[in-house]
């Protein structure tokens, strides 16, 4: 005797549930991931009790405890600061330069970067401080 053999219907997987969720979750951490255009440098700023709250400014050079300087997200030496300082000088004639210099910095970094800076002719420099009651708000010095 010869049964008949039903033929079975392939079996699939539905993926449109699937890819429904991956992008609800791909949704959720986009909205609820900060994003920073600014690296977090751990600088530990001297303190001022005559700073003035900072005004927005768009040229902002860094002086590392290690004396490296970084003038938005390049890196420089004492060498390079020169010619990335004179890539910006028209908006830091305009706007001011504001020096974020570590405390633990060498001196002498700072003093680099100031004149360099004198040179290409940007007179409104300041220097950032951390007020003295607050040490989260941020100032600067005339």
């Amino acid at each position: 005797m010869r049964f008949v053999r039903r033929r079975r219907a392939p079996v699939e997987v539905n993926l449109t549930p699937l890819i429904d969720v991956v992008f609800l979750l791909l949704i959720f951490f986009m909205v609820s991931t900060t994003f920073e255009t600014r690296q977090a440098l751990e600088l530990e700023l001297p303190q001022s009790d005559s700073a003035a709250p900072l005004t927005a400014s768009p040229v902002t050079l860094v002086v590392t405890r290690d004396g490296e300087y970084r003038l938005g997200e390049q890196r420089l030496d004492a060498a390079g600061l020169t010619m990335a300082l004179a890539d910006v000088t028209d908006a830091a004639r305009e706007h001011g330069l504001i020096v974020e210099a570590d405390r633990q910095s060498a001196h002498g970094a700072v003093v680099t970067a100031l004149d360099r800076a004198g040179a290409l002719g940007i007179q409104q420099v300041r220097i950032a401080t951390r007020d003295g009651q607050d040490s989260s708000t941020h100032g600067e010095t005339p």
